[in-house]
């Protein structure tokens, strides 16, 4: 029997909602061909409208809502629901003043559907969103969600409240959003992968935001590819925008390209707002990328550099749109690329009361630009404090180690300019000051324990197994992983509190907990020079480091010539290639170290470094040998820590499967202390340890490690059972003070925006652990074993961490790179 022209709208309209464009199409032409009643005929041509609209025809899309909604004959509620999608297709386009009318003309004309309505309502509140009305979007997505829930099913529901984790964002709550969105997609992603792929652009989003750009480029390029295959043009385009928005940060080539292809694709779809958006990154890409030639051959993505009329074309029509935020933004790109290059400076936009604290931070990076570009370097480092101060206001309520360390990307250009500043002014104190902005910036945020969550612990479990099964260095893009993974970073994000914020130290609160034989080397890198401040009870000075162009060469080459000595142990290269790695590490030493060391005598150092500094075996350098150091987060962190410091009264051990003299190792190292508990074998699995870690003052544990660089929380040791991960720290009633990682590589950190370097050390301290010592790189097994029993020796005769590396490594005669790192003095 054929189809009515009402069955076939029902179809049509079920293929609409699946994003199944094309068939939907095919289907409504037919019901359009075979409806009679006028208000069938005008619904039919409303679905028929939007379908349009996504497959890339909007100015067809326009005409027919038009002429439906003009037609005779067209009962109040048709009429009502038409002007809704009239003013969704509006909004779309940008036309956003028209859209509000259509939209409030159709809220008021069918109070008597509450689905409609709610449908209308949840189109209204994204106009809001982009107009920066947070209060009133947020005020139609609650009454949205009201009404879906007692008239709707669970993906209007689900919708809605990922809406509402949008709107959150927007106001920069991020864990709230992750949480609504989380909580949402489930529902979503099970009606179509496109919609799947629409909920993953806005998640991708606060993965942005949040610092996590690799995760968020992978969900957009993820979500652009979906778009293109359901012939999804406009979502296609939102997806590269937010892409080549993202790229910003870290690759302005790519970032340029890609918005290219958005711009243009919005243009084909004369949608001129989105164009615009898309042109705006594309000249941000263009100031952010350096110098380019006239001919942009230094960036083929540009024939020219913006000009100002450029610029101001384009921000006109954001500012006409309602985007004033976009608009401000890229003012200020193009004035930090004339306060970078000394020419002349034009006014600055009004932020708008919207603006995010992306923009309010780039604000105050073009006001500290233009200050250190005159000279004005108190002025300089007033404006970028303020703007990292504003930063880390906005920090103070998250306690996951994830993101503190990736929020700092919104203040890496505003710390480089004052850190260099401060080394400008030549004052210790101020140096000092900025020294500690950086370095305790993303752990001045203090955790609370999170609670017991069997969810967590399940996840775990699961990913161990498939860690075991996926042997290849790319386990973690392995799609059950990856949704694994996201999932643990919600968790975290989300259950992880702030029990309160630790103010930063004075040099005069330094310099008092100094004794004659302790002193603070801090190592401040503002861009392009190295400098270290020297603390002693006495004085302190910033020595300028002028063999820092020799370190960076002879960093880059640093670890393979490690590597090789590890695995190197016997033959005719074995001299060879000690004569390179001690050549190196001479010159490193020399670069480093010799400046500092000739402004004090101390044969105890508390260090802190930057990121590019991370991974550097600091023991192996010999101007350190027969001193004891140790790396601490802040000296602000280490201060605060040895008041805290308490005797080490009981130990725990632990040896991981395959390790050559694992077993051996932490048996002799045990033998300093009075009936340690001991775990080996099958009885060392991830639960085993945890609980021993929760029930000692010291965890040590021999076991292979890996060092995830893209995810470092999914870095872990190697026990019976499977991996224990960074995560896994979390789920710990109570860490022991003091953790030696005899593991290869678990020492070693992934670097975040210049100075977060983060990694398994980092997860212990970050959950309340004092001291961890490990190695960042590869440790012979033979040496890990004679070097960590003599140290245990010291530690169980009341030494702290350092002094008991130290003393070992002075009396075994071994130099490896195991370092301590926080409250190791």
């Amino acid at each position: 029997m054929t189809p009515t022209a009402d069955e076939l709208h029902r179809r049509g309209l079920r293929l609409t909602n699946e994003r199944r464009y094309a068939d939907a199409r095919r289907v409504l032409d037919q019901a359009a061909a075979a409806a009679v009643d006028p208000d069938l005929a005008a619904r039919i041509a409303g679905t028929l409208s939007y379908v349009l609209v996504q497959t890339g025809d909007p100015q067809a899309a326009e005409r027919l809502c038009r002429d439906a909604v003009a037609a005779d004959g067209l009962s109040a509620h048709t009429r009502g629901v038409l002007a809704g999608q009239l003013g969704s297709l509006l909004a779309n386009q940008g036309r956003l003043d028209e859209a509000l009318v259509w939209l409030e003309r159709a809220i008021s004309t069918i109070p008597d559907d509450p689905v409609a309505v709610a449908n209308i309502r949840m189109n209204r509140s994204v106009l809001l969103m982009q107009r920066g009305d947070l209060v009133a979007s947020t005020a139609d997505l609650e009454e949205a969600v009201a009404a879906f829930a007692e008239h709707g099913d669970a993906v209007d529901v689900a919708e809605a409240q990922h809406n509402l984790g949008y709107v959150s964002l927007l106001g920069g709550d991020i864990v709230r959003a992750m949480r609504e969105m989380a909580a949402a997609r489930p529902a979503i992603a099970a009606a179509s992968p496109a919609n799947a792929a629409i909920g993953d652009v806005d998640r991708a989003e606060v993965l942005r935001d949040a610092g996590l750009v690799t995760e968020a480029e992978r969900l957009l390029a993820r979500a652009a590819s979906v778009f293109g295959e359901n012939r999804m043009p406009q979502a296609r385009g939102e997806a590269e925008f937010h892409l080549a928005r993202s790229l910003l940060r870290h690759d302005t080539a790519r970032a340029a390209a890609t918005a290219r292809a958005a711009a243009r694709r919005f243009k084909r779809l004369g949608n001129r707002l989105w164009a615009a958006r898309a042109e705006a990154i594309l000249q941000r890409a263009a100031f952010a990328g350096g110098a380019l030639d006239r001919a942009g051959r230094r960036f083929p993505e540009m024939r020219r550099r913006p000009t100002p009329e450029d610029v101001r074309r384009v921000a006109r029509v954001l500012d006409a749109g309602g985007l004033r935020s976009d608009a401000a933004a890229l003012r200020l790109a193009q004035e930090l690329w004339r306060a970078r290059r000394d020419a002349p400076a034009g006014r600055l936009p009004r932020l708008p009361a919207s603006a995010s604290v992306e923009v309010r931070l780039l604000a105050d990076e073009v006001r500290a630009a233009r200050a250190l570009r005159a000279g004005r370097v108190a002025e300089t480092r007033r404006h970028a404090a303020r703007g990292l101060d504003e930063l880390a206001a906005s920090q103070a309520s998250f306690g996951s180690l994830d993101l503190q360390t990736s929020l700092v990307m919104h203040g890496s250009g505003l710390m480089l300019a004052g850190l260099d500043a401060a080394v400008q002014s030549g004052r210790p104190d101020v140096v000092f000051e900025w020294s500690e902005r950086a370095r305790h910036l993303s752990i001045q945020v203090l955790p609370l324990r999170p609670p017991p969550d069997p969810e967590l612990a399940g996840d775990l479990a699961e990913l161990r197994v498939l860690r075991a099964d996926l042997a290849g260095a790319d386990w973690l893009s392995d799609p059950r992983a990856v949704e694994l993974g996201e999932r643990l970073r919600q968790r975290q994000w989300t259950t992880t509190g702030a029990r309160g914020v630790e103010e930063r130290v004075g040099l005069g609160a330094v310099r008092a907990t100094l004794d004659a034989d302790t002193a603070v080397l801090s190592f401040v890198f503002s861009g392009k020079d190295m400098h270290c401040l020297v603390v002693t009870r006495d004085a302190e000075a910033v020595v300028p480091l002028p063999g820092w162009d020799d370190a960076r060469t002879a960093l880059a080459g640093l670890r393979s010539d490690l590597d090789v000595a590890a695995s190197v142990r016997s033959g005719p290269m074995v001299a060879v290639i000690r004569r390179g790695l001690d050549a190196r590490l001479a010159a490193l030493s020399a670069a480093l170290l010799d400046g500092p060391l000739r402004r004090t005598a101390a044969r105890r150092l508390v260090l802190t470094a930057p990121g590019v500094l991370a991974g550097l075996p600091w023991g192996m350098l010999p101007a350190l040998q027969g001193r004891a150091f140790t790396l601490a987060g802040s000296v602000t962190r280490w201060v605060r820590g040895r008041s805290a410091a308490a005797p080490i009264t009981s130990a725990g051990f632990a040896a991981g499967p395959r390790v050559a003299r694992g077993e051996e190792e932490v048996a002799r190292a045990a033998s300093a202390w009075p009936s340690p508990p001991l775990l080996r074998g099958g009885d060392a699995t991830v639960d085993a340890v945890s609980a021993l870690g929760g029930e000692v003052d010291l965890l040590h544990v021999a076991a292979h490690g890996r060092h995830a660089v893209d995810n470092p929380l999914f870095s872990g040791l190697e026990l019976a059972d499977g991996v224990l991960f960074g995560y896994d720290i979390d789920r710990m009633p109570r860490v022991p003070a003091t953790v030696v990682l005899s593991a290869c590589e678990v020492g070693r950190s992934a670097v975040r925006w210049g100075e977060e370097a983060v990694g398994m050390t980092r997860s212990w301290l970050h959950a309340g652990a004092r001291c961890v010592v490990a190695a960042p790189v590869v440790v012979a097994d033979d040496e890990a074993c004679e070097l960590l029993a003599a140290m245990h020796e010291g530690l169980a005769a009341g030494r702290r961490p350092a002094d008991a590396l130290a003393d070992a490594t002075a009396r075994t005669g071994i130099l490896a790179p195991f370092q301590a790192h926080g409250d190791g003095l």
